[in-house]
């Protein structure tokens, strides 16, 4: 499998424009093509393949003085990225979603470009990255990289630049546990599981939402266009940037410790885009990063020969995990249940319970909770 290791660069001045103007030629080169498949379709009904936009490349590259400087390989990862966007465009098309038409990139739209092949446009020279039309670049190893490095990627945000070098790797597979949980994503706690763990909410933006007051005022004070104003937009980019890091962080060490203790994880499948219009919860909602958690987890139990299903969260919270009833009138306020059963728990550890039978009915160990609606249960 491929694994991408993430190294800071450290660029000099001349270094720092070269890169900058590899950027700004692949931006100009993406609109390019994006025009160019646009008007052919809209004046002739015609559609410009890739393999038609790789082979003017090189024609490219002789009439553009700047492009003289960038490596082929690099022009052809943009035509590769474009062709990547129309296939998002044409699967959203039929899977009738907002289709989100390719857009043309501003100056600020388009951060990195790409490289093929190690030794072909850039290559590891000691503990510099050596790169094509720019040179030698200081990089940091805070970690060595594993396997074999296959393709580079540079990028550019806030202010500085990362490599990010995709390697194949041989991954371990981690015992079998024999275990299974139900996981109930929420906003006081950020996860419960169905063995009675609560994870705490850090509330990352939160935590940062004075800070980030102070320098967004500092942009606005700044007149649009001056220097100033960049570097005041560079500092909040780097404090949304920190809180991003984070996040991703502390979501990354709970889904893999999830996938290291259990066989067999369900977690309810939620509407993120719908939850996220309730104008009171959306912040906290998209703080939370259930998304993110969700997606790390179905990525790591690919490699990790594990199992995640997505399960409809419906009436989970509602319905007692011993005998089924159902609560029509509970609450989000309410955070504890009692069942005449004599049943009585935090009502995000009996839903967590839930999503647990609801799961085990796809995995096929047992049937669907009782008293459950036949809605939320035919996934």
């Amino acid at each position: 499998m491929l694994k991408t290791f993430q190294y800071r660069l450290y660029p000099s001045k001349t270094q720092a424009r070269s890169l900058q103007a590899m950027v700004e030629t692949c931006r100009r080169f993406y609109n390019l093509c994006l025009e160019e498949r646009k008007i052919a379709y809209q004046l002739q009904g015609q559609t410009i393949t890739k393999v038609q936009q790789l082979r003017r490349v090189k024609e490219y590259r002789k009439s553009n003085p700047y492009a003289a400087s960038v490596h082929s390989h690099v022009l052809q990862v943009v035509v590769a990225d474009l062709d990547k966007a129309f296939q998002a465009f044409f699967r959203r098309v039929k899977a009738g979603q907002t289709p989100g038409y390719p857009r043309f990139k501003g100056r600020n739209r388009f951060r990195s470009f790409g490289f093929k092949e190690l030794g072909n446009g850039f290559k590891i020279d000691g503990r510099r990255l050596k790169l094509f039309g720019v040179g030698r670049v200081a990089m940091r190893w805070h970690r060595p990289f594993e396997g074999s490095i296959k393709t580079a990627r540079i990028s550019h945000k806030a202010g500085e630049w990362f490599a990010s070098l995709a390697c194949e790797v041989q991954t371990a597979v981690p015992p079998a546990t024999g275990q299974e949980v139900g996981v109930d994503l929420g906003i006081n706690s950020l996860l419960v599981t169905s063995d009675g763990e609560h994870i705490e909410n850090p509330r990352w933006y939160r935590a940062e939402q004075a800070k980030l007051r102070v320098l967004q005022r500092s942009v606005a004070r700044k007149k649009k266009g001056g220097t100033h104003r960049k570097k005041a937009v560079w500092v909040l980019q780097k404090q949304h940037a920190r809180i991003a890091n984070r996040r991703k962080d502390f979501l990354n060490k709970v889904a893999y410790r999830l996938i290291g203790r259990y066989d067999r994880i369900a977690i309810e499948d939620l509407r993120i885009n719908n939850l996220v219009r309730n104008q009171h919860l959306a912040k906290s909602i998209l703080d939370a990063g259930w998304g993110y958690l969700t997606q790390r987890l179905t990525h790591a139990a690919g490699s990790a020969h594990r199992v995640v299903r997505l399960v409809n969260p419906a009436y989970t919270s509602k319905t007692c995990s011993c005998c089924g009833a159902l609560f029509e009138h509970l609450t989000l306020g309410d955070r504890w249940m009692e069942c005449p059963c004599g049943l009585s728990m935090d009502r995000d550890e009996n839903a967590a319970r839930n999503i647990l039978r609801l799961g085990q009915s796809l995995w096929g160990l047992s049937s669907a909770p009782a008293g459950f609606p036949q809605e939320a249960v035919g996934l």
